[in-house]
């Protein structure tokens, strides 16, 4: 019997997918892939390995993995978090198959070293490894932070571990990929800037090391409390001669300098520049309703709820609810156990249709 499933997030992941999965075999672990609606063969490969489809309208990262959480019926004593284009490394399933069957019951969260390659090489300098991120948790002892970008999942009820193997990022994409995904995240992080500033929508903001990664709750702190304070064009520049010189980025070759110029200054530019463009929009408008409705028309993001919210149906299609459950919202048990009720009835509704 399964103790892990492992929920997967997917849009034309075709590339990726079978690799992903294929690494996971020897875990023996429930394998759930949320797609949104591919127009590849993703789906179809995931199901022909044995994973799970179900199909969902896609808003941002967190609330489709909190959609997932929520929805998915997840029945393992342990749920994994993994990208399409992540693999887990031989020495790390034999971690997991010994440790995790004796771990504790006070221990509900395992935080896992990752690996980026980029380009074909292991990017091991400019503070890029190990980067620690809390992967594995306890079913209902955990969820994922509401936010547009950097959402982590954060557990309660008991402590969290390290293992000492690794994961891997090795995306297959082009740089042409690369710098089109940067530049979305990079509006996401502007908005997640904006709204810690000006409180437009309900979202997580602190991040704390009892109840994540200590290293992803030290960087966020840091990048609230001075990196977000300082002028947009000084942060990228202080922290990529950081990052390539004392951080020793420099090491990491041509692909390195490639990398950490992209990811490390490029990007974190980009960031600074949409928050002045999005910011002087907002100038004049001070009513909360409006700065909104600006933010999302500039940004193209939904940043505000829906009156309806979708449920897979039985055949793992989606089917209409009533009721506003994830779009635009944080968690909250009442309303996932609302939206749980929500999808039983559909099923319900559904078997009750194929009988006549």
């Amino acid at each position: 019997m399964a103790i892990l499933t492992v929920v997967i997030i997917t849009f034309n992941e075709q590339r990726h997918i079978e690799r992903c999965i294929t690494a996971l075999s020897p875990l023996d672990a429930n394998i759930v892939v949320v797609d949104s609606f591919s127009t590849d063969q993703t789906a179809e490969i995931a199901e022909a390995l044995g994973a799970r489809v179900i199909k969902h309208a896609f808003v941002n990262q967190a609330q489709q993995f909190q959609w997932a959480l929520d929805f998915a019926e997840i029945s393992t004593p342990w749920v994994m978090r993994l990208d399409a284009d992540e693999v887990i490394e031989p020495n790390l399933i034999g971690e997991i198959l010994q440790k995790l069957p004796e771990l504790p019951e006070n221990v509900v969260g395992i935080n896992i070293k990752r690996k980026h390659v980029f380009m074909g090489r292991w990017i091991r300098h400019g503070g890029r490894f190990p980067l620690v991120l809390l992967r594995i948790w306890r079913h209902g002892k955990g969820r994922i932070e509401n936010r547009w970008m950097d959402e982590h999942i954060i557990v309660w009820g008991g402590q969290t571990v390290t293992f000492d193997h690794c994961f891997s990022d090795v995306n297959l994409n082009d740089l042409s990929f690369f710098t089109a995904k940067h530049n979305a995240y990079a509006t996401r992080e502007a908005i997640d800037v904006l709204n810690e500033k000006y409180r437009l929508f309900e979202s997580d903001r602190e991040l704390s090391s009892k109840s994540s990664s200590s290293q992803a709750a030290r960087k966020r702190r840091f990048k609230q409390r001075v990196y977000n304070r300082m002028p947009f064009w000084l942060g990228p520049t202080v922290y990529f001669i950081y990052r390539y010189t004392i951080q020793l980025g420099f090491l990491d070759g041509v692909e390195g300098a490639i990398y950490h110029f992209l990811q490390g200054f490029w990007y974190r530019f980009l960031v600074g520049a949409k928050i002045v463009e999005f910011e002087r929009l907002l100038v004049g408008n001070p009513d909360h309703g409006k700065r909104l409705a600006i933010l999302e028309q500039a940004s193209g993001l939904r940043l505000t709820p829906r009156q309806s919210a979708t449920v897979p149906s039985a055949t793992g299609s989606s089917a209409e609810s009533a009721n506003d459950v994830t779009a635009g919202r944080g968690y909250s048990p009442s309303r996932a156990a609302a939206g749980r009720k929500v999808l039983k009835s559909s099923r319900k509704a559904n078997a009750t249709d194929s009988r006549v």
